[in-house]
């Protein structure tokens, strides 16, 4: 196949730019930390603030970390359906639209949400999470209709890059109305809720653009032999069948289930990591995560490099090795240890990025031709979806029954080390083969 024309992968790209800002203002930077001081105490020395929530108590933060749990549960459980539905109409860009949609506008109604209506902020954070989720299965399954395999990790890395770039811009913005928000005559709370609706709007607003340069897909005549609500499943069923005639391909996405569980669960929790075990204030926590999207530049670009002289899976083992040592490093980072922080956030940004385009492209390469790319993708996100579940609850609960973060982070560092052996075990595989 060709790559598709250059109008086409700049609006592919371009959909990273509009949804990216969602990943660093709302699960990475001013959102959690609002969160976290709205339902604390104001204490900065206690750690487990408590919180009272559909007739149970629980940690604040954790509590936070249960309800990304549920909605990556309802990403993982919806999208087969969905996907079939895409499939078979031929009609991935409506659902593309819908998501973007419907988590650009949860995000706005966060505007509302303050330390007394917990529902608004807990409702808001789990409809935008699942609105952003959501929309990438469908595109990510774009990948492998527009880029030819030679092209896919460096258009791959273009989208992260793009991302990155984009979302540090308005980054910066909210970090102005949140540091000086007596120069905007408003609060500190209602600057980082404004925070909220210029994510959403512009999710929303270029979103819709970049959606608008996608090609539309053709309808797949295979789905239509079983009920569309169920097909999804099913379909999930008939890439599993063929996902275990390729042993490459199984032990990779176990491999990816494993290292992803770490990757995904850290960037997730980090901010509250930092805000409440660390005690490091917001604005250096936001100065760290402006140094990550720094670095993740020119890491993504990196890592894509590594990946053509050594081989994608050899680059992998390197990224994630990296990543087991950011889970010790964490661990040991004592309390107010800005510069340590600010060190930790350095290494992140490098890794970041590297590992998450590299990932998609891996993937998009193993997988066997097929006109079916979104149930493939559906089943790599539900494959993401859970180990993100598993590891979110995993941190929560260990949170919980330790009563430290720091427990949660070190044991991250197990599911990297698994990954790391898998991801060798296909190295294995591919020296024999070639042998």
């Amino acid at each position: 196949m060709q790559t598709a024309s250059k109008k086409v992968i700049n609006g592919w790209a371009m959909y990273d730019w509009a949804n990216s800002v969602y990943s660093l203002v709302m699960t990475a930077t001013i959102f959690p930390a609002y969160f976290e001081a709205v339902t604390g105490d104001g204490n900065d020395e206690s750690l487990n603030d408590k919180v009272s929530f559909l007739g149970g108590t629980f940690v604040n933060t954790s509590l936070y970390d249960y309800v990304l749990a549920i909605a990556f549960l309802l990403v993982a459980f919806t999208s087969p359906i969905l996907s079939s539905i895409a499939d078979f109409r031929g009609n991935k860009k409506l659902f593309l639209r819908f998501f973007c949609t419907m988590g650009s506008v949860a995000c706005c109604s966060l505007d509302f949400f303050t330390g007394s209506n917990l529902i608004v902020g807990l409702g808001g954070i789990l409809v935008s999470c699942v609105g952003f989720w959501g929309s990438l299965v469908f595109y990510n399954s774009y990948l492998p209709e527009i880029a030819a395999p030679e092209d896919r990790d460096d258009i791959s890395a273009k989208g992260y890059v793009r991302g990155y770039i984009g979302s540090m811009a308005l980054q910066i913005i909210c970090f102005v109305f949140v540091l000086m928000p007596d120069k905007f005559g408003i609060s500190k709370g209602e600057a980082s809720r404004l925070s909220f609706v210029l994510v959403g709007t512009r999710w929303f607003g270029f979103g819709q653009w970049a959606i608008g340069r996608l090609p539309a897909n053709t309808n797949t005549a295979a789905s239509s032999n079983h009920g569309l609500l169920f097909n999804g499943y099913k379909e999930l069923l008939v890439v599993w069948q063929q996902v275990k005639k390729l042993p490459v391909l199984k032990n990779y996405l176990g491999a990816f289930f494993c290292y992803n569980m770490g990757v995904q669960t850290i960037m997730l929790a980090a901010t509250m990591y930092g805000k409440s075990e660390l005690n490091i204030p917001t604005t250096n926590l936001i100065v760290s995560i402006l140094i990550i999207q720094l670095v993740a530049i020119a890491g993504a670009y990196l890592i894509a490099k590594l990946s053509d002289k050594v081989g994608n899976f050899k680059a992998l083992i390197f990224t994630v090795s990296v990543w087991v040592g950011i889970s010790i490093f964490a661990y040991c980072v004592p309390r107010n240890g800005i510069y340590l922080f600010y060190t930790l956030a350095t290494i992140v940004g490098f890794v970041m990025g590297g590992i998450q385009s590299l990932s998609r492209s891996t993937y998009s390469k193993l997988m066997p031709e097929t006109k079916d790319t979104t149930s493939f993708f559906s089943f790599y996100d539900v494959t993401e979806k859970l180990s993100i579940v598993f590891g979110m609850f995993s941190f929560g609960i260990i949170n919980e029954l330790t009563g430290s973060q720091r427990n949660s982070v070190l044991t991250l560092g197990t599911f990297f080390i698994l990954g790391i052996v898998l991801l060798m075990r296909i190295v294995k595989q591919q020296s024999k083969q070639h042998s």
